[in-house]
C-alpha cells in the first residue's frame, strides 16, 4: 500500500500548495479588477472571488485527503475523490469562462458584461467624466500610464471635462499641478489598449493555470481510487 499512499501524500502536498497558489492570484487580482468595475463591470471581480473560493476549497479538501492518508480511512478517501471531481469540474468551467472573455477581448473586445459593450463603456465613462467617477478614471490612467479612451484627444469632446484644450493631470507623464495644460506631454496611449494588454496576460494565466490544475487533479482522482481499493482489500484480509 505504502506506493499508492505516498503518492497519495505527496499529491496532496501538491494540491495543497496549489490550492493557497490560487488563493494568493484571487487576492491579488481582486484589487485590480475591482479598479476596473467603472470601465468592464463586475464580472472581472466575479472572476477573482471564484479564484479565491476555488484556492480555499482546494485546500480544505487537501487536508481531508491528508487525514485520509493519515488514518488509512476508506471514507475519507473516498470523500476527497469526490470532492476533487468537482473541484475539476469548477476549475473547467472557470477556464472556459476566462478564456471566453479573453477571446472576445482579442477577437471583437465586446460584452465583457453580457450587456454593455466594453469599449463603449469606456468612451461613455471618459466621456461623460462624471463627479462621481472622476476619482476612478484618475486612478486607472494613473495606474495604466495612459489617457482618455482611444488617447488624449478623447477630452477635447468630453461633455464632464471643461477644459477642452488639456487633459487631466492623471494622464501627465510627469505628474505635477497643472501639467494636464500641456496637452502634448500626456500620455499617448489610449485606456483602451492599456487595459487591453493588462487584462489579456492576466486573464490568458487565470486560464491556463485553471486548465493545467484541472489536467493535474485527474490524477489525483486515479491514485486516489487505487490507494481507497488498497484500503478495502487490506480491510477485507484483515477481516479473513
Amino acid at each position: 500500500m505504502c506506493s499508492f499512499k505516498c503518492g497519495f501524500i505527496f499529491f496532496n502536498m501538491v494540491f495543497m500548495a496549489s490550492g493557497v497558489a490560487l488563493l494568493t492570484i484571487g487576492v491579488l487580482h481582486k484589487s485590480n479588477f475591482q479598479e476596473l468595475e467603472e470601465f468592464a463591470g463586475k464580472t472581472l471581480a466575479k472572476i477573482a472571488i471564484v479564484l479565491i473560493a476555488v484556492g480555499s476549497i482546494i485546500a480544505v479538501v487537501s487536508i481531508l485527503g491528508c487525514l485520509g492518508a493519515f488514518f488509512n480511512s476508506y471514507n475519507l478517501v473516498v470523500t476527497f475523490i469526490c470532492c476533487l471531481i468537482i473541484i475539476i469540474l469548477m476549475e473547467i468551467i472557470t477556464g472556459a469562462v476566462v478564456y471566453t472573455f479573453y477571446n472576445k477581448m482579442v477577437s471583437a473586445l465586446a460584452n465583457i458584461t453580457g450587456s454593455v459593450n466594453y469599449m463603449d463603456k469606456i468612451k461613455r465613462v471618459i466621456s461623460e467624466y462624471s463627479p462621481e467617477k472622476r476619482a476612478a478614471i484618475d486612478r486607472i490612467q494613473e495606474k495604466f500610464k495612459c489617457c482618455g479612451a482611444d488617447g488624449p484627444d478623447d477630452w477635447a469632446t468630453s461633455v464632464g471635462w471643461e477644459d477642452h484644450e488639456a487633459t487631466p493631470d492623471s494622464c501627465c507623464v510627469e505628474k505635477g499641478a497643472g501639467c494636464g495644460k500641456e496637452k502634448d506631454k500626456a500620455h499617448k496611449k489610449g485606456c483602451i489598449k492599456a487595459i487591453n494588454l493588462f487584462l489579456g496576460k492576466r486573464l490568458q494565466a487565470v486560464g491556463v493555470i485553471c486548465i493545467c490544475l484541472a489536467i493535474a487533479e485527474c490524477f489525483g482522482v486515479v491514485i486516489g481510487a487505487c490507494f481507497s481499493c488498497d484500503i478495502k482489500r487490506k480491510d477485507y484480509d484483515n477481516m479473513s
